[in-house]
């Protein structure tokens, strides 16, 4: 595998074809999550309409209402004229209060069925990572977590921690799982930021990130799952003990 196929794996998942279900819907979705989770950089040029609907095997008018939908929320701004085209927007923090009011629209057994199917995706990701890779694809891994390892903010430290299991999931070549760790993430990311305001708690996932690195760069295929799963399950622990002190 060329190095740079890994770091460009989210991103080729971002811009792969949906499916056939409401389509405006699911392009808004895929490309918003993407930006939610910084695998679009802000100020980044989206490619033009005819090439990114044709990447997303997509009509050009379902597209642009999708580009619509992305503007009302405010994760894409659109400049006419020379130089123009759709920009990446990324949304402003939000507010603490706001988080724990979307908390509390989680049940503690709805939290845990959503860390479970988080941990397998996570750990079959590692697994195939483990076995697929070689030491250079892991470049962009690393990065994200020795970021995730100097991040100040809860909300740069969240989107840091979701860009990782997706790019876990890109070194394990694997489309479906990338897609599905982008979806996934879009749920739980945010959520996340109640958690890793603390820095102890961002020290420790930054260590359990690299404990996965290290065993996907062995070949160590069962150890990179289990340690991908206990760091969800311990960052899942956590969010369900925030949501029982609310």
């Amino acid at each position: 595998m060329r190095q740079n196929e890994t770091e460009g794996g989210a991103r080729r998942a971002v811009f792969s074809p949906v499916d056939n279900r409401a389509r405006v819907d699911a392009v808004a979705r895929r490309i918003g999550d993407a930006i939610e989770l910084g695998l679009l950089a802000e100020g980044e040029q989206l490619p033009g309409e005819s090439e990114l609907a044709g990447q997303l095997g997509v009509s050009t008018v379902t597209l642009r209402e999708a580009l619509m939908a992305l503007r009302q929320q405010g994760l894409v701004t659109t400049r006419r004229g020379r130089g123009g085209g759709s920009f990446v927007s990324l949304p402003e923090a939000p507010a603490d209060d706001r988080l724990k009011a979307r908390l509390r629209g989680w049940s503690t057994e709805e939290l845990r069925d959503l860390g479970d199917h988080w941990a397998a995706l996570s750990g079959a990701a590692a697994r195939l990572a483990a076995q697929r890779t070689e030491p250079g694809d892991l470049r962009q891994l690393r990065r994200t977590a020795e970021e995730l390892a100097g991040a100040e903010d809860a909300p740069g430290r969240s989107r840091l921690y979701g860009r990782f299991h997706v790019e876990l999931a890109a070194a394990a070549q694997s489309a479906r799982l990338t897609r599905e760790q982008v979806a996934l993430q879009s749920e739980v990311g945010p959520l996340l930021c109640l958690v890793l305001a603390d820095d102890a708690c961002r020290e420790e996932v930054a260590e359990r990130h690299r404990a996965v690195i290290s065993a996907v760069q062995d070949g160590a295929h069962e150890t990179a799952g289990t340690l991908a799963e206990r760091c969800v399950r311990e960052s899942t622990a956590r969010l369900v003990a925030v949501r029982l002190a609310l």
